[in-house]
């Protein structure tokens, strides 16, 4: 039997982004999943009635939409951008969002306007300078040093300090949404960085989701795949590397635990205790909703996105972030919840909706956070309950369970501390390779980190063809 060039582990959107490159730069490859259904988090499943489509994790795509590998891949897929990138409800029926060019939006925060350009507009301005840099493992110097160092300088600070900038409640509430995606307390390094980039990319790119549900992604990366020659396998859980088909070179698309009960013995010793000391983030829980009709929300800017952070002011959703970091299951949580049928009414039956919203826990929990999501949601949008026909739940147990990704429910394969944002998993500068010759991880464990982006999986193939000199 003829060996492969390249053997890929994983159909999370990073492996099929490192099998595309091997497969268009003419090289035999096949994709082996263990799941039936290919995709890792960027899956779609009617999980609560028929014909409500649900993204299982990964739904608003900002990175999709700005990164290298997408932009350049030309996929067949719909991105559907509302003109509001994300809202932020308040108590009282008020509200604060993301809508438009920079000045569009500073115009409606009032007194705090002036430091919402100060902050955003530069990087904004220069985003297709900084995100290719963001989305890249720092192994040689940015090609746009000064649009990098303003970003990086600000990033590196938590949003805890960001936010003094600002005065009002509105302002001030919509960075600590931004900020609390990175999963970490609001008041820790480099927390600023998430909250810049994902505003920043509100303003360039927009928050859209993909028309007809998140699975179309990696279907067409795998119809891509196979119009190249190469092969997908699904059905077919991997426990040793010694399963695996000879190939040239093998990319995994695991989380270091998932390395190294692949590889066991034959990792050494010394790379193996720093896989072990690489950090998990917190866990997260998630509820899908089937709705009779769209979500009551009390302000008219929330019924205008698809996106919602749903947490209220700063300090509450600081609490909220500390608490989990101490290991609590938090009162009120924060929580970022998804509206598709906004802007794309095929998720549902006419005049239905799905909805879903997660919450951040401690990592591996089992608490039941139903209610307090559901109060939250209903905190805002008043009657929401009455709306609901089917919910399903699924905690951070469950989430590991069906991807083991996701490590204790970890959705970002990763800690966002300031070294793993950086180096991660092991502090290196060649963060893909591991000691095994012809091995290669390229999963969110590496650079950049988490997101529906593909730009691990690209890192992960382009070490490994050069290595190959091809």
């Amino acid at each position: 039997m003829t060996a492969l060039d390249a053997v890929v582990v994983g159909s999370g959107p990073n492996g099929l982004a490192a099998a595309l490159t091997f497969a268009r730069a003419g090289l035999a490859v096949e994709v082996y999943e263990g799941a039936d259904t290919p995709g890792g988090g960027c899956r779609t499943a009617e999980s609560t009635l028929p014909g409500f489509a649900h993204d299982v994790c990964s739904a608003v795509h900002p990175l999709l939409a700005a990164s290298p590998f997408f932009v350049g891949a030309k996929l067949d897929i719909t991105l559907k951008r509302p003109e509001v990138a994300f809202a932020h409800p308040l108590d009282g029926g008020r509200a604060v969002g993301v809508s438009g060019s920079v000045e569009r939006t500073s115009e409606t925060l009032g007194r705090d306007g002036h430091a919402y350009r100060g902050l955003l507009g530069a990087l904004v301005r220069d985003a297709e300078k900084i995100v290719p840099s963001v989305l890249a493992p720092i192994v040689k110097p940015p090609p746009h040093p000064i649009a990098m160092a303003r970003f990086g300088l600000r990033g590196l600070a938590p949003v805890s300090m960001l936010a003094r900038r600002f005065e009002t409640d509105e302002a001030r509430a919509l960075l600590a949404g931004l900020g609390a995606h990175s999963m970490r307390p609001l008041n820790a390094a480099g927390t600023g960085a998430f909250a810049l980039l994902l505003g920043a990319l509100a303003h360039a790119v927009g928050w859209p989701v993909v028309e007809g549900g998140s699975q179309r992604v990696p279907d067409e990366l795998i119809a891509e795949i196979e119009a190249a020659g190469g092969a997908m396998h699904t059905g077919r859980w991997v426990k040793d590397l010694d399963e695996l088909p000879r190939a040239r070179v093998t990319l995994l698309d695991v989380a270091p635990k998932g390395l190294m009960e692949l590889a066991g013995a034959k990792l050494p010793r010394r790379y193996a205790r720093r896989l072990r000391g690489f950090q998990y983030g917190p866990g997260v829980f998630k509820m899908d909703w089937a709705l009779s009709g769209p979500v009551p929300w009390e302000a008219e800017l929330c019924r205008q996105t698809p996106t919602l952070h749903l947490g209220g002011t700063f300090e509450e959703i600081g609490r909220s972030e500390s608490d989990v970091a101490a290991g609590r299951a938090t009162e009120r949580p924060y929580c970022i919840a998804v509206q598709p049928c906004v802007v794309d009414p095929t998720r549902a039956p006419e005049g239905k909706h799905t909805f879903y919203a997660y919450c951040h826990v401690p990592a591996g929990s089992s608490v039941d956070m139903s209610e307090r999501i559901e109060a939250q949601v209903e905190r805002f949008a008043p009657g929401f309950r009455e709306l609901v026909l089917a919910r399903d739940t699924t905690s951070a147990v469950e989430l590991e369970r069906r991807n083991p990704n996701y490590v204790g429910g970890d959705i970002n394969s990763g800690a966002a501390t300031l070294r793993q944002t950086i180096f991660r998993p092991t502090l290196s500068v060649h963060p893909y390779r591991t000691p095994l010759d012809g091995v290669y991880l390229c999963s969110s464990a590496t650079p950049p980190g988490g997101g529906v982006h593909g730009m691990c999986g690209v890192g992960a193939a382009r070490a490994a063809l050069g290595d190959l000199g091809s």
